[in-house]
């Protein structure tokens, strides 16, 4: 089955026929090629003619032998050719990162020719560092995340109205994740995490060992072992190299760093700085890392129950990012608000707690909440349908509920 991500669609269509690259980022198999076919199917409906199109996937092979600028420029020169006086060119470059100097070949496309350009890549550093050398101020970024709970019902085909079945999928989105290919069919979860775990080896070798040329990858596995194993918690460098040294193993925080750098660059980690809500100020320590997708952690490491409060949290920043927000782990004093999550000058505070087992666990969430004089949106959110509705304006909503949210539309 196949979803219309209409999402990422309106955030594209404002710039369809406008001199702006279309720069469309995300980890692989997220289902930017979809996205690609269907920007194509919107041109169609605009009238555009199939000869004004190009496509071009170059994890293709069928692509293979246009991979350098030089090639890939003089291929264009022919389609170019063919098109009649006053047609636009369009052209659809997916994972263009394959093509050696592409970003030379995008800067001269614009400069001589009415082109209208969307490409693909599945590595943020490299978009983003080429681009903003040649094409400053020419070219919009749109991130594409994994599956959103909406969408992952619409992909089993269960109302947004229906409470119940709502909770119910929830359980699997959970075990599940996002990706869309694991979700095209009937699957069992070791056939899901079978998958995942062949789009987590390719991005760990294409994206982030080979582009970054790492040499000890026995190391970078063993750091991103001990990162899975703590999403959620405060990460330093002090735990990372206790937990290396205890295996006998040894990383300079330089190096430890750069495995960081490639690890979100390739998408498969997010990053969650943390922010003093009293300072005012970004903080250069204990800072939170994300997966991409929870069902990257199941992949490597078996559905965790145990870690299920840490599972929710990924869920809740990844959409809060998915909805265009800058996230924070927020400090004040010496309480935590998980997320501090900013979108131009709104602000909005989102504790997530698994079960408010306790009165002092409840307690807990809600002073850290209290504690902050502002007015903005405050949120704990939760699994425990027993404890939702409203304390002191501070909502606690069931993470089915907060996950259908649209904030700040």
């Amino acid at each position: 089955m196949v979803i219309k991500r209409e999402k990422y669609l309106k955030e594209l269509r404002p710039y369809i026929n406008r001199p702006i690259i279309k720069v469309i980022t995300g980890i692989r198999r997220v289902g930017k090629s979809e996205l690609l076919k269907m920007v194509r199917g919107e041109l169609f409906q605009m009238g555009v003619t199939e000869i004004q199109i190009t496509y071009m996937n170059f994890e293709s092979f069928q692509w293979n032998a246009y991979k350098s600028a030089e090639a890939l420029y003089g291929f264009l020169q022919e389609r170019h050719a063919q098109l009649a006086d006053g047609q636009r060119m369009y052209l659809l470059l997916d994972e263009i990162q394959e093509v050696e100097a592409w970003e030379k070949v995008i800067n001269s496309l614009l400069a001589d020719w009415d082109v209208d350009i969307y490409i693909t890549g599945s590595n943020s550093h490299l978009l983003s560092s080429e681009l903003s050398t040649f094409l400053s101020g020419r070219y919009v970024e749109i991130m594409v995340y994994p599956l959103s709970f909406r969408e992952f019902l619409d992909f089993h085909a269960v109302s947004h109205d229906d409470s119940a079945g709502r909770r119910t999928a929830f359980v699997q989105y959970l075990r599940q994740g996002g990706f869309p290919i694991a979700h095209i069919a009937d699957y069992a979860d070791e056939d899901i995490y079978k998958l995942v775990y062949d789009i987590y080896s390719s991005v760990l070798l294409r994206d982030t060992i080979q582009r970054y040329k790492i040499r000890n990858v026995d190391m970078l596995e063993r750091l991103v072992y001990f990162l899975f194993n703590n999403i959620g918690n405060n990460f330093s460098a002090k735990n990372v190299t206790a937990y290396l040294k205890s295996q006998q193993r040894r990383l300079d925080h330089e190096t430890l760093y750069n495995y960081l750098a490639g690890l979100q660059a390739s998408f498969i980690l997010q990053r969650a700085p943390r922010y003093d809500l009293k300072g005012k100020e970004l903080l250069q320590t204990n800072e939170k890392f994300f997966l991409m997708d929870i069902s990257l952690l199941h992949a490597l490491q078996g559905y965790r129950p145990n870690m299920i409060a840490g599972m929710l949290e990924n869920l809740v920043f990844t959409e809060l990012r998915r909805q265009g927000f800058y996230v924070y782990v927020g400090k004040i004093g010496d309480a935590e608000v998980d997320f501090v999550a900013e979108k131009q000058d709104r602000r909005m505070y989102v504790q997530v707690c698994y079960r408010a087992d306790s009165s002092t666990t409840m307690d807990r969430e809600l002073s850290a909440l209290k504690n902050i004089s502002d007015n903005y949106p405050k949120y704990i959110v939760t699994t425990d349908d027993l404890i939702t509705g409203s304390y002191d304006g501070i909502q606690c909503v069931h993470i089915c509920d907060f996950l259908m949210m649209d904030f700040f539309q």
